[in-house]
């Protein structure tokens, strides 16, 4: 069997060995405490009992193989002892001592070692707290964590062992089926536990805490394993600043990775990723228990004008949408209420049905009755004793009511996170109703839930994996000059202007053949950026303008100390331009060459609008990364300005990306800037090129 193949046994074990003192005690009543019915075997030298169970002094001494073992002693013994364990055909074993890589070259070679010592027996850690299995009642783990065995829920992986504990004690209803403490990932990686979570059909959604991903290649199949049964994969992943990358290395020794790849990889594989713990929780929570989403149009039904107005305000932050009632629905809610009671989406029903539950029900039920695609009550609980509770419970019940009968989607968002307790949580999600906390963070989970939904309708036939690093590049390198970085991208199908190389005797011939107004620009490797030494002038008109453009140049060149060029290049000026764009490729350590995308010419240090695309990509991605860009308004014709050649664009952006795939293995660096996009049919053209390979 293969290493994957025996992470049965380690996830649902019948009989476990916890080897150690303290910790291994501690792992043996959290094990008893969750109802693990198997066998428990401690093993300690110097102890007769541990935890109340009679102890063996070595391994070798147990009655039998155990199908789990918890190492619960220091870095050196660890290996040690997962040696013998790999030996006698353990199914595998959790590892909590800290130590290893995560400590500099020393703690790495004895992670080397405690790798060579398991051979093929699964290993989850070092330096982890363990994992827990609410299905079938296991617990290799030695602190305290929430929640109670369950049928089926959401698992958990998580790089820190200390945030998936604290996630196990949530109070908003999000039940886990598996928890697991990824450690350094020495033998398992998030691949690994991945595939087997996805062994189990009840596990309906995958959270995931990640500082970063060793293996991409094994990442993606998994993920796109999940895309194919349906099971959703939320992640927060942290290294966006540099001060966090730091930390994460010195955390779990985790190569970090651009971020921006790391977006672009999970839009790939429609992998939904959040920015905070409470995101994580409901937007799990809310892919759990939700209906699939056929849009993003929501209605809101609040009894204050203030809920109201925040949620309009906050909708277009998650990509939401809040169309009006239809004419149907105004005129029967407007007949349900007084000349004071505005009808809109958001709907401030105001009090004028408090506590009128059937009013409430009918008022509720007109507003599910249209063409939304989810419902959204927003509800706060008192948290003191009052008489009064009693109307909040008829609302509730209106809502629950409303949704039954119309089968509309229905989400009850209360507006901070601490007002909807735990028993009004479970009365919903009994009812099918999803309870969220807190307006942003509720709304958050909306639209995520949306995007997956949208993902599998739309993106789920035709997703392709992106292609990582491949083969290392070796040094020495070299730039080409722009002239043989155009002719080369040229060949490709990208548009280059009209354009010839001449010397400075001749420039005038060329630029009188090629016909004015011109650009000239020095020819060599090292005039790469070639405004910061004067060396690109444009919009030459005459033959004059021509002769004292090579003058000035080559008195530019001499002033930076550089040598004269022997060539120049004179180029048709390319004019009625309607934006331009920055088209880069760059090499990532980790993920090899990715594509992106921006608003070029003086305008990328400036705003900094772009996005990125792993390879290979597709025409539709293209267009949709446009799409993201301020850019795009650009494109579409901005206050009545002609609109861009998007045809030609997208072309000629699948066009570099071809470029960059065949040349993946000798690719360094390569960029147009600007590729300059002309009005609607006239095209698209690199008007200046970057190409570095590796020799």
């Amino acid at each position: 069997m293969s290493r994957i193949e025996k992470m049965g046994r380690l996830l649902a074990p019948k009989s476990i060995a916890f080897i150690g003192g303290r910790i291994a005690e501690m792992a043996i009543e959290k094990c008893q405490g969750i109802g693990f019915e198997g066998e428990i075997w401690p093993v300690h030298p110097n102890r007769t009992k541990v935890a109340g169970f009679a102890c063996f002094p070595s391994i070798d001494t147990l009655p039998s193989v155990p199908d789990a073992a918890y190492v619960g002693v220091n870095r050196n013994l660890t290996v040690e002892v997962v040696g013998g364990l790999s030996r006698m055909g353990v199914g595998g074993a959790v590892c909590y001592a800290a130590g290893f890589s995560e400590m500099g070259e020393a703690g790495k070679q004895i992670q080397q070692a405690l790798v060579a010592a398991a051979g093929d027996m699964p290993v989850v850690g070092p330096n982890c707290f363990g994992l827990i299995n609410f299905l079938d009642r296991t617990a290799l783990w030695p602190y305290p964590f929430g929640g109670t065995p369950r049928g089926s829920g959401v698992a958990l992986i998580s790089q820190s062992g200390n945030i998936a504990m604290n996630l196990t004690m949530n109070l908003r209803s999000v039940r886990f089926s598996y928890v697991i403490g990824a450690g350094n990932q020495a033998v398992l990686g998030l691949s690994d536990y991945l595939e087997e979570l996805l062994n189990d059909e009840r596990v309906t959604a995958i959270g995931m805490y990640i500082e970063g991903i060793n293996d991409l290649g094994a990442f993606c199949k998994a993920a796109a394993r999940a895309v194919e049964q349906r099971v959703p994969i939320v992640v927060m992943k942290v290294g966006k600043t540099e001060a966090s990358a730091k930390q994460s290395s010195t955390h779990t020794d985790s190569l970090t990775g651009s971020d921006e790849l790391h977006d672009a990889l999970f839009k790939r594989l429609g992998i939904i990723r959040v920015d905070s713990l409470n995101r994580l929780l409901e937007t799990l929570k809310a892919l759990e228990l939700s209906p699939v989403l056929a849009g993003r149009t929501i209605f809101s039904l609040s009894c204050s004008g203030g809920e109201a107005a925040i949620i309009a305000d906050l909708v277009p932050e998650f990509d939401l949408h809040m169309p009006a009632f239809s004419e149907r629905q105004m005129s029967d809610l407007q007949s349900q209420f007084t000349d004071y009671v505005t009808v809109s989406n958001p709907f401030d029903y105001n009090t004028s049905i408090w506590g009128d539950q059937r009013a409430q029900q009918r008022c509720f039920t007109s507003s599910m009755q249209g063409t939304h695609d989810a419902a959204i009550l927003i509800y706060d609980h008192p948290t003191v004793e009052w008489a009064g509770v009693e109307e909040y419970i008829m609302a509730l019940d209106a809502f629950i009511a409303a949704h039954k009968s119309t089968g509309k989607p229905a989400f009850v968002i209360c507006t901070v996170s601490e007002l909807l307790p735990l028993e009004i949580q479970e009365r919903l999600i009994n009812h099918g109703v999803v309870p969220l906390q807190g307006l942003n963070d509720g709304l958050s989970a909306i639209g995520n839930t949306a995007s997956y939904h949208e993902f599998q309708r739309l993106k789920m036939q035709s997703m392709t994996l992106p292609k990582f690093a491949g083969t290392a590049i070796q040094q020495p390198s070299r730039f080409l000059d722009e002239y043989t970085a155009k002719q080369q991208l040229r060949s490709f199908g990208i548009c280059v202007p009209e354009g010839a190389l001449a010397s400075a005797e001749n420039a005038i011939a060329v630029a009188d053949k090629l016909g004015y107004p011109v650009v000239v620009k020095a020819v060599g490797e090292q005039f790469l950026h070639k405004s910061d030494i004067g060396v690109l002038l444009l919009n030459l008109i005459n033959a004059d303008e021509v002769n004292e453009a090579v003058t000035r140049i080559t008195r530019n060149i001499a002033a930076a100390g550089l040598e004269t060029p022997e060539k120049f290049l004179i180029e048709k000026m390319v004019s009625d331009v309607v934006a331009e764009v920055i088209v880069g490729i760059k090499r990532d350590q980790q993920f090899g060459l990715a594509l992106v995308i921006g608003s070029g010419g003086i305008f990328v240090e400036l705003i900094k609008d772009s996005v990125s695309l792993l390879l290979p990509t597709d025409e539709k991605s293209i267009v949709d990364a446009l799409s993201s860009l301020a850019l795009q308004k650009l494109l579409d014709g901005y206050r009545g300005k002609p609109s861009g050649d998007m045809a030609a664009l997208v072309a000629a952006i699948s066009a570099f990306a071809r470029y960059a795939e065949t040349h993946w293995d000798t690719l360094l660096e390569a960029d147009i800037n600007p590729l300059m996009v002309l009005a609607e049919g006239s095209g698209a053209v690199a008007a200046d090129a970057l190409i570095h390979l590796a020799d």
